[in-house]
């Protein structure tokens, strides 16, 4: 891997934040597709996307622990056994952090044990890997690997660092510094996922509209030239030609049609989308709830681009 002797005393999360403003079109794409995926895996491991974070929650506090005193476990260690021991689970303080009632979160511990992922064993309680992780560190992996990559391109073409980094590159510092950089990728994942729900009231909607904001950024007009935030917000609610049809959005993320249905209704009532005569569904960002999701957009920019600064810092600098 190429060395970046000199980053940390060059580049900083405003520095990038700035940079994926000047070129927000060229980002855009790899990050909707990163965190469309993301809840699409999510939701195939239990049909219920909370469930899962619930469990990424208790995953989340032994990366925390290593955090605090100091830790660094990669990702071959982290995932040499087939259990994870976690510390005792506290309802109450699960249901405060992921703003969930009390009793869904019981709800679902108890699932998750009926079904063996977690296990008591007297006052210790364990996970077990095998049962939740057959496909999402990788795809996650991947994905944040090629979008860290796609932004140190970017930066390199603006001169804010020297080099830039295949994705390849960055998979293998992120594995070197596992527990390092998934404290991170959670930290982001919880912020970004829950602002959200809160606006759309479930996160079921956000992956819905996630893909149809994926499909959106995708467009080929969008992606050709450099376009700024700026004129990305006015262009974007008009650049997805074509749309997505409820069968094709079903077959994507693996819920089923009629609540793809409901849920579209649910996205197209808030002003987010809209439906034509051929049942095709696309973006649609009505004026009185732009003001709102410039607000939370401008966030998950700030929040995206601390990942990327911190992770690249960890990653890059022998």
């Amino acid at each position: 891997m190429s060395t970046l002797p000199s980053i940390s005393d060059a580049l900083d999360e405003k520095m990038v934040t700035a940079v994926i403003n000047k070129k927000f079109n060229n980002f855009v794409p790899a990050f909707y597709k990163f965190v469309s995926e993301w809840l699409i895996n999510a939701y195939s491991n239990f049909k219920d996307i909370e469930m899962y974070m619930v469990l990424i929650y208790l995953v989340n506090n032994d990366f925390k622990f290593y955090r605090k005193n100091g830790i660094q476990v990669d990702f071959n260690t982290f995932y040499k056994d087939k259990t994870l021991e976690i510390e005792e689970i506290k309802i109450i303080k699960i249901s405060r952090d992921l703003q969930i009632p009390k009793e869904s979160v019981r709800r679902k511990i108890i699932y998750l044990e009926k079904i063996g992922v977690i296990k008591r064993t007297r006052k210790k309680i364990f996970i077990d890997r095998s049962a939740y992780e057959t496909v999402q560190p990788i795809s996650a992996l991947k994905n944040l690997s090629y979008l860290i990559s796609i932004s140190s391109k970017i930066l390199k073409q603006e001169n804010k660092i020297p080099y830039s980094f295949s994705s390849n590159e960055i998979s293998d510092g992120i594995k070197k510094h596992f527990s390092f950089c998934w404290y991170e990728f959670y930290k982001f994942i919880f912020s970004y996922y829950f602002r959200w729900r809160k606006e759309l009231g479930d996160l079921e909607t956000l992956c819905i509209g996630l893909l149809i904001m994926s499909n959106a950024s995708s467009n080929k007009d969008l992606v050709i030239q450099d376009i700024d935030i700026e004129k990305w917000r006015k262009r974007i609610s008009f650049a997805d030609k074509i749309g997505l049809n409820s069968m094709s959005i079903s077959e994507i993320t693996g819920i089923p049609r009629p609540t793809i249905v409901r849920k579209v209704n649910s996205l197209i009532k808030k002003g987010y989308a809209k439906i034509d005569q051929k049942k095709l569904i696309s973006l649609n960002i009505e004026k009185k709830v732009f003001s709102k999701t410039q607000k939370i957009q401008e966030q998950t920019i700030k929040e995206i681009s601390e990942l990327i600064y911190k992770i690249l810092n960890k990653t890059t600098i022998n």
